[in-house]
């Protein structure tokens, strides 16, 4: 049986507002690092920003993606193993997302990591490391609505160069969520069809977080 799923349903978000912090009241150390926050509302692939936690002070100042969510807790990909024991306070300031709307194709994650030559004069033949990771680009198409915040959210990060976090959200729940400057978002018509928005390529820079 196929275990293929529909692109139907996908949703690709942009970054917007800073939202209100969320207080936690506790970590369970180790990787990846827990966090206790009763009634906390974000889901997977939410982007938040640590400050104020006491004893353990890792994730303080750190911008992190969210996995493994329940209703009180979740997780980040931080190693806090061996660390000072969490005493006190804390909060997570979450980004808001904008939706672009009109979604009809998406395409990325097409970088690789650079080959780095390890071949010297006892080699039998060429001998190679992979260097660092490059993800690459992701591109989108939207049929164009002038009027929707997300496709305006898009155009203002290409004009004031601005670097934006993303989250795409397959039907099954999985994210990928990165941060990305937008290089170009050019519009498309012809004769009896709609208006477009086709190639936009979002240059993805660090890592990409699946969740």
């Amino acid at each position: 049986m196929t275990t293929a799923i529909s692109a139907q349903g996908s949703k690709l978000e942009i970054s917007g507002a800073i939202q209100a912090a969320k207080s936690i009241t506790g970590l369970a150390l180790g990787f990846p690092t827990i966090v206790t926050s009763p009634a906390h509302g974000f889901n997977n692939g939410d982007v938040v920003t640590f400050a104020a936690l006491a004893g353990n002070t890792v994730l303080n100042g750190l911008t992190l993606v969210i996995k493994n969510k329940t209703a009180n807790s979740y997780a980040v990909d931080v190693d806090t193993t061996g660390g000072a024991a969490y005493s006190a306070g804390g909060n997570a300031t979450p980004v808001a997302w904008i939706k672009i709307s009109n979604l009809l194709t998406f395409k990325g994650f097409d970088g690789q990591a650079a080959e780095l030559d390890a071949t010297n004069l006892d080699s039998t033949a060429k001998e190679y490391l992979l260097g660092l990771q490059d993800n690459g680009t992701f591109t989108f198409d939207v049929h164009r609505d002038f009027a929707d915040a997300g496709q305006q959210a898009v155009d203002a990060a290409k004009r004031g160069a601005t670097l934006k976090s993303f989250k795409l959200t397959l039907p099954n729940a999985r994210t990928k969520t990165f941060n990305a400057y937008v290089k170009n978002s050019p519009l498309e018509g012809a004769v009896d069809q709609l208006v477009k928005t086709t190639g936009v390529n979002l240059r993805i820079t660090g890592d990409v977080v699946d969740a």
